[in-house]
């Protein structure tokens, strides 16, 4: 069966192997099948619910969309373009947050955790995003949206957001109601420093992650430098489930070569750690490095990352403006 896909990535810049495994690989796939219309978006909008260097922004944009590029999605297969194009995100966002119900927000626990201990000085953008990514999803009437851990509450918000808009205006089914697109094996990838930390750009240490720039001494180094324990190698699922930083790299390492997590611990059961680094690096190595060298090339040609975002808006505000002319009627503008 035909799926309408739509996903969205912040412009945050420094895209590391957990934005790759938790989210590049699978449009990747959703791309390669041809009976998926994929619909990828640089939410730029989102970026700014917490304060950007206006230039430093512009360049994570491209680095994106060379990004996608370099890890395999077509452009000319899928929709690639930028948020703040289609003007339709921002309007669709404050009718849509004139339906959303302010209990329903005060529910998100990832505002909670990004606005900290003092949230009265955090941006009223980043309480409302999830109305907004809201937006983003139903103007383009996808029928199935990938996400994250997460990201489920934010996509079920959206359902509800959707249905009650349904509801209210009497318009049966207008509003498309997304289903969860949710990774069975490893998405969520951990700090190779801290098993109990996501994987972040925003951790000081550049030894926590893997970035998809990285070069193949980079990524040696770090995994050598990778925490693990002093236990030897697991044996079976029960033995990893108290050892966080172990069960990441085996994560890492089943999520890279397609196999399941139960199948890497069978493959390393009784050998020593560095065995298994080496072939975790191998591995990375073989998949990384490609990606990192094809993203700096596409970086040199900005003209042709330009291009494609232009070619992207123009498919998108297509679809998103007939879309937001009918809500408008709806409601009575």
């Amino acid at each position: 069966m035909s799926k309408k896909i739509f996903s969205g990535v912040q412009p945050t810049g420094n895209l590391h192997l957990g934005n790759y495994l938790g989210a590049i690989k699978n449009f990747v796939s959703l791309n390669n099948n041809k009976e998926n219309k994929c619909i990828f978006c640089v939410v730029d909008l989102h970026a700014i619910t917490v304060k950007q260097d206006p230039d430093e922004l512009k360049k994570n944009i491209r680095e994106t969309v060379a990004t996608f590029i370099a890890s395999g999605i077509d452009p000319k297969k899928s929709i690639i373009f930028k948020q703040s194009r289609v003007a339709a995100h921002a309007e669709a966002a404050w009718i849509l947050g004139c339906v959303a119900r302010m209990g329903w927000l005060n529910r998100m626990t990832q505002f909670k955790e990004k606005a900290g201990k003092d949230k009265e000085k955090a941006s009223i953008g980043l309480y409302s995003y999830p109305v907004l990514m809201a937006a983003d999803i139903l103007l383009y009437d996808a029928t199935h949206v990938p996400v994250g851990d997460d990201q489920k509450q934010h996509l079920e918000l959206c359902r509800d957001i959707a249905q009650k808009f349904n509801n209210d205006f009497e318009v049966e089914n207008f509003l498309q109601v997304p289903e969860p697109l949710i990774q069975k094996e490893f998405s969520r990838i951990m700090s190779l420093k801290d098993g109990s930390k996501k994987m972040s750009k925003s951790e000081l240490s550049d030894l926590s992650r893997i970035n998809l720039t990285d070069t193949k001494d980079e990524i040696i180094n770090k995994i050598k430098k990778a925490k693990t324990d002093t236990l030897s190698m697991p044996k079976n699922l029960n033995e990893i489930e108290e050892r966080l930083e172990v069960k990441n790299l085996l994560g890492i390492y089943a999520s890279l070569s397609d196999t399941t997590l139960e199948k890497s611990i069978e493959n390393f059961a009784g050998k020593n750690f560095s065995e298994f680094k080496e072939k975790l690096s191998q591995i990375l190595i073989n998949k990384i490095v490609p990606i990192s060298s094809e993203i700096k090339k596409l970086l040199s040609d900005q003209k042709y990352l330009d291009q494609i975002l232009l070619d992207g808006v123009e498919k998108a505000d297509l679809i998103a403006s007939k879309k937001i002319e009918r809500i408008k009627e709806i409601v009575g503008f």
